[in-house]
């Protein structure tokens, strides 16, 4: 008979456990979490603050009754493991409860610890305001504090995907909340140029959104900030980031990695080959960079935590690698992210390009029907597929969803341009954004026309660059670019003779579509230097908002359209 112990007891240890059950009814699985829960729903934990999830008991998905009661399987809460013996292949248990510390022996040891919330030495976070958030027992503490003690402003330090969901829930609550983050935006795995969207929706929602300015201390009634600035704050949450819990291992002297997380082979065995690890606390292989890197996420965490048992049992598993798909929603738009953005293809050293399209959502005469902003970056010059982002109030996580798929199997633009997708007014168009983008990218890597980001644009408007906008009149009356000369598409042809052949000429509409026939009318009547301006005046409006507003710079359009 098999002993298998498993320190953690969330997505990686639990699910570890649970296969390995189903793979060997005689096993002796013990699972030790020194928190007081086992699988919980980590990812839904800022709900909780929102009222989305009612109640902290809804956050639990299984007690150590029911792993006994359903899987045969011992789980003990409140019990930290606190040592690795090699040698004698035991661990030494702490119980939290009565501090009394005891071994375990072993035949195999799954660790699956976790990370931990980053908490730099700063001025003031041991206040007992200042709160993390990790488990059920963090969120219930904060959840409490705020609504007994009459709090209503928070800060909430950093601009993650925790960071951004507590500040949303508490905002939903009806607090007053301000988001600070050291990097110039929020949300790392979006560009910058989509990221803008996001900023724009945190302050529609109320939310005072500060970037580019770090925390320097706490104090009982504010915080203070690398800039000087004050920010009045009656609880703090540090949502810095996390750090791969690697205490345990360290100590017993397994490998660790070079990215700071324990270093693991492709069936997730460590240096010692009855130990393994998966989840937050390993490095893992990057499939489009070939590098480690550390993904915490819960899918990726319970694959290999799949895979690892099966590894125990003798059965093999095709290691390709992560590539990283997330998805987070924000007030009212949802957002998604799969492979590399343009910074990490850059340094990966990865020659690339990309295009941003802005399509319905589903046909445009549908209920509900609303832009869909989508970014696709692919490599030069194979059109291989590395990533993309979609931001709307549609289905984003279905269109990054067939991203991340094509990724995995090697998919490139031609053969996204070719991919079926299902059909309905209701749900999509008939040729969906994602088929879209790849034409659009087709054309780019196939040099058919040339594009302009709208990251560009301010810096041409500035230099006096020609911009020709194709849109109607009414269109362009109620919002353009301060030096924009209006042609409607309409009436192009018969006004070519306004249009300089001497110099670049940049053209965009609203989304992008109308600039493009644009163009190509005007490559066939002889003009070789022209530009689709990328994401057009929608786009620019997206990207010039929330610099311009909380900078109060000058601004490059005669008003915002973001319809």
């Amino acid at each position: 008979m098999k002993k298998v112990l498993i320190v953690g007891g969330v997505a990686g240890g639990a699910t570890a456990a649970a296969r390995i059950r189903r793979l060997d009814e005689k096993a002796e699985i013990i699972m030790f979490e020194k928190g007081p829960h086992v699988s919980f729903s980590n990812c839904s934990l800022p709900y909780y603050l929102g009222g989305i999830v009612e109640t902290k008991g809804k956050l639990v998905l299984m007690t150590p009754e029911s792993f006994k009661s359903k899987y045969n399987i011992e789980a003990r809460v409140n019990q930290e493991v606190i040592r690795i013996h090699l040698e004698e292949k035991t661990v030494e248990i702490k119980n939290l409860e009565t501090n009394e510390v005891y071994k375990e022996s072993y035949d195999v040891l799954i660790l699956s610890p976790g990370a931990n919330p980053v908490v730099p030495p700063f001025e003031g976070v041991n206040l007992p305001h200042v709160f993390t958030v990790r488990n059920v027992a963090d969120i219930e503490r904060l959840h409490q504090y705020v609504n007994q003690s009459n709090v209503e402003r928070i800060a909430v330090i950093g601009g993650g995907f925790i960071g951004v969901e507590v500040a949303e829930n508490l905002r939903e609550a009806g607090k007053e909340v301000t988001l600070v983050e050291y990097s110039p935006q929020i949300m790392a795995p979006f560009d910058e140029d989509m990221v803008q969207i996001l900023h724009k929706e945190m302050l529609d929602h109320g939310i005072q959104l500060i970037v580019g300015d770090g925390l320097k201390k706490i104090t009982e009634n504010a915080i203070e900030l690398n800039s000087g600035k004050q920010v009045e704050a009656q609880a703090v949450v540090l949502a810095i980031g996390v750090k791969p819990e690697i205490t345990l291992a360290k100590e017993a002297g397994l490998e660790i990695g070079e990215l700071g997380g324990i270093k693991v082979n492709a069936n997730y065995q460590t240096s010692d080959p009855s130990i393994y690890a998966v989840g937050d606390a390993i490095e893992v292989y990057h499939r489009l960079t070939h590098k480690p890197t550390r993904l915490a996420l819960a899918g990726p965490a319970v694959r290999q935590a799949r895979a690892a048992a099966d590894h125990i049992y003798g059965q093999k598993t095709n290691n390709k690698g992560v590539i990283g798909s997330s998805s987070v929603k924000i007030f009212d738009l949802n957002c998604a992210v799969t492979g590399l953005n343009e910074r990490a293809a850059k340094e990966a050293n990865i020659r690339y390009d990309s295009v941003y399209v802005i399509a319905p959502d589903k046909v445009g005469l549908m209920p509900n029907s609303n832009p869909l902003h989508f970014k696709l970056i692919f490599e030069v010059p194979t059109g291989r597929i590395l990533g993309a982002q979609a931001i709307g109030k549609g289905n984003a996580d279905k269109r990054i969803d067939v991203i991340a798929a094509l990724i995995t199997m090697g998919g490139t633009l031609e053969d996204l341009k070719e991919l079926e997708l299902t059909y309905s007014p209701m749900y999509s168009t008939a040729r969906d954004v994602v088929n879209i983008a790849a034409l659009v990218g087709l054309n780019i890597l196939h040099a058919d026309y040339k594009q302009v980001h709208v990251s560009k644009v301010r810096n041409l408007v500035e230099q006096g660059a020609t911009f020709i906008d194709v849109r109607e009149n009414h269109e362009f009356e109620s919002g353009h670019l301060v030096n924009a000369i209006n042609i409607p598409l309409s009436e192009l042809r018969e006004r070519v003779d306004e249009i300089p052949r001497d110099k670049p000429v940049y053209i965009h509409c609203r989304s992008g579509q109308r600039s493009y026939n644009a163009v190509k009318i005007l490559q066939h009547l002889g003009f070789a230097n022209v530009y689709n301006v990328s994401g057009s005046f929608l786009g620019i409006c997206l990207y010039e908002y929330f610099t311009d507003v909380t900078t109060s710079r000058e601004k490059i359009v005669t008003d915002y359209n973001f319809k």
